[in-house]
């Protein structure tokens, strides 16, 4: 059953009962106009009551139906709001919990409406790149006023029904129940109480102005324009609330519905839905079932008290789980622990962290020099210098002291992780957790999958993701893994642009244009110039058949790497992040380019994005081909949660779908002709050129 019928006397309760959250999806449309009907029909019903069952009223639309044929099947959500209205009877929505998007609709056609105190309210359609289409910006306006109704559909952010009913002159809720217990039976009587009355109040039938309407919603657009620059549905937020003040309920109705089904048709809002079903795949392991039995993770290890192992150790205090901090030396642990408290104490100076809660985090943690401190952990978290040698000392000590079961991590970056489990007699407990710095701000989280990890560890790993709030996305075993070894396919294009005639800082502009947060070669001095020339010396000895541009070495050998020391790619002022040309920089690639007696050519903005994406992509379609990834849209929510892709393009794999694969595979056969880039690399992916052929897509 998706709407449940049932009548208490002469009042018949409609009960929304599609979890998790109750989506108005096709049955459930069905189900509630149905049960309209056959309340109209029967002479002893008096009045009638829509509520939902379980943990919401009804969060909106059903997104398993996106895209399908179903969303938009009769009865749409329109024609049920509109039988609502319509109905003889009167209705009163019960709500509770969560009443957002599409169900705070159908509240809105409801003649009386009756909340729970706690209930999230929201149209947040404008997260999906979209605007309520079903009345919400019509009928809002009309019960809380246009300006707290506009502040709630710009933003979509949820706000309690308590704050909501506090509103003066606020039509949106008629009586606020005492309690979410009694809310079934408060509305039941209130049913009853308003059966008597000879017509029913409609929404639609509220006055709608504001008294200085054009100078308010200009004041608005300009306000949007600066928060939303590459995202229409704000501005057209603001377009739809102004339709409701000025335009007939009906007129502004119909045009609400044609913005919301053109925005449907933008690639921002394609790339904002990829993105919303794309994080909750990403937590869907094809082969390891939901009710995969997990480990209780209530004590955790962390091993390094550096800047990983500080920010990886926030984010469990963050959570109210207790860390002991593991280290060599007492001064290694004073340091680390210095920064925990200038990170938090930055927090409560801006107002972000109460006092107290500084105070419990704080409490939470624990600091050693030796290993038998840690031994009874459920979970432990190495993050000591990125070199095989000094991991196996590591594991080693921890196989011979940590507890049966406990879950030992790895957050290595790059380094094998079936190799390190192999340090162990327990290689299915070994898994790789690789944050992303800051750690303690970055959302990403690549979990790394080893042959013999265990499958009751992956769900636990993937549980606590979510309890310290990240983004996990499997990955498995690869040089690099996800991330990065897409983005060293993305350097290497830049070092050969520079190679070519451009200069880092066009590189830097026309990928930050595009909407990257930061472009290669800035990225390269935030993070360390040295930390790629370590890898590309390891590179030398494993594959002396991969091709780079020597720029990138002969600025490491000027000691410039990056910010740190004051000067990479660019030149920084001390504590400033400014990055200046640099004069030094500039005279070093031509003399590198008269040395390879390369002739300078001009390079459009065009071609350096495309080839800094396209490489991103093609890389990307090897690792779903060779199942290190599960899905195209996991590769899309590491780029978008931990390299800084422009979210409004919904990640590299989204975007070469939105370009065309056959366009993109063009591209990619014109690069190899180049004869100072890499053609075995631009052959097109098997996956890649097969999809082409075929006319499909990654997603």
């Amino acid at each position: 059953m998706t709407a449940e019928y049932k009548v208490h006397g002469d009042v018949a309760v409609i009960t929304m009962s599609n979890p998790p959250v109750n989506g108005l999806g096709y049955a459930v449309r069905q189900g509630i106009a149905q049960g309209l009907e056959q309340a109209a029909a029967d002479p002893a019903v008096k009045a009638i009551v829509i509520t939902g069952a379980g943990k919401a009223f009804s969060g909106g639309a059903d997104i398993k139906e996106f895209g399908t044929a179903k969303a938009s099947a009769e009865p749409n959500l329109l024609s049920v709001i509109a039988a609502v209205e319509n109905s003889t009877k009167p209705v009163v929505a019960a709500i509770h919990s969560v009443a957002m998007g599409g169900g705070l609709e159908l509240a809105l056609g409801c003649h009386y409406r009756i909340a729970a105190p706690g209930t999230s309210i929201a149209l947040p359609e404008v997260k999906l790149g979209l605007i309520p289409g079903a009345g919400g910006t019509v009928r809002l306006p009309r019960v809380l006023g246009v300006e707290p109704a506009l502040n709630m559909i710009v933003s979509g952010e949820p706000v309690k029904s308590e704050m909501l009913a506090m509103l003066p002159g606020q039509k949106l809720f008629d009586r606020m129940a005492k309690s979410p217990e009694s809310l079934a039976e408060e509305a039941l009587a209130y049913a009853r109480e308003v059966a008597g009355n000879k017509t029913h109040p409609r929404v639609r039938d509220l006055p709608c102005k504001h008294p200085m309407g054009d100078a308010y919603f200009q004041f608005a657009r300009n306000m949007v324009k600066g928060m939303a620059k590459n995202f229409p549905a704000p501005a057209k937020c603001v377009d739809a609330v102004e339709n409701a003040t000025k335009k007939k309920f009906d007129d502004a109705l119909a045009t609400e519905r044609e913005i919301f089904m053109n925005l449907m048709l933008t690639p921002e809002s394609r790339a904002l839905r990829h993105l919303f079903v794309s994080e909750r795949a990403a937590s869907k392991i094809p082969d390891v079932p939901e009710d995969t039995p997990q480990r209780k993770i209530e004590k955790v290890a962390v091993i390094g008290a550096g800047t990983m192992g500080g920010g990886i150790t926030m984010n469990f205090l963050n959570a109210g789980i207790p860390v002991t901090m593991l280290e060599m030396k007492q001064e290694a642990i004073d340091r680390g622990v210095a920064t925990i408290r200038k990170n938090y104490e930055a927090q409560v100076k801006k107002g972000k962290l109460k006092q107290d809660k500084y105070d419990t985090r704080m409490s939470l943690l624990k600091t050693t020099l030796d290993y038998k401190d840690i031994a009874d952990a459920d979970l432990v978290i190495e993050a000591v210098f990125e070199e095989m040698g000094v991991k196996q000392k590591v594991f080693e000590t921890l196989d011979s002291v940590m507890k049966q079961g406990a879950i030992l991590a790895s957050n290595t970056s790059t380094l094998d992780v079936n190799k390190i489990a192999s340090f162990t007699k327990r290689p299915q407990d070994v898994v790789g957790l690789h944050f992303f710095s800051p750690a303690n701000v970055m959302k990403l989280l690549e979990v790394v999958r080893g042959d013999k990890t265990g499958k009751d560890v992956m769900a636990t790993v993937m549980t606590v993701a979510k309890k310290i709030k990240k983004t996990a996305v499997v990955s498995g075993v690869c040089d690099g893994f996800i991330g990065n070894r897409m983005i060293e396919q993305y350097s290497r294009q830049a070092g050969f642009l520079l190679d070519e005639g451009a200069t880092p800082q066009q590189v830097d502009k026309a990928i930050e244009k595009f909407g990257f947060a930061m472009g290669p070669f800035r990225m390269g001095d935030l993070a360390g110039n040295d930390i790629g020339w370590a890898i590309r010396k390891r590179r030398a000895a494993e594959r002396p058949n991969m091709i780079y541009s020597r720029t990138a070495d002969k600025l490491c050998e000027l000691g410039r790497f990056g910010q740190k020391t004051g000067a990479g790619w660019y030149d920084y002022k001390e504590g400033k992040r400014d990055a200046i040309p640099s004069k030094l920089v500039e005279e070093m690639i031509v003399e590198h380019r008269k040395s390879l007696g390369i002739e300078p050519r001009k390079i459009s903005d065009e071609e350096i994005v495309q080839r800094l994406v396209f490489a991103l992509v093609n890389e990307g379609a090897r690792i779903v081909e060779e199942g290190i990834a599960a899905r195209a849209s996991d590769i899309d929510m590491v780029y978008i949660t931990g390299y800084g892709f422009p979210i409004h393009r919904g990640g590299p794999m989204l975007y070469a779908d939105q370009v065309g694969l056959f366009n993109v595979a063009q591209a990619m056969k014109r690069f190899a002709k180049n004869p100072r880039d890499d053609a075995k690399f631009w052959e097109p992916a098997p996956l890649l050129a097969k999809l082409a052929a075929e006319g499909k897509t990654f997603n």
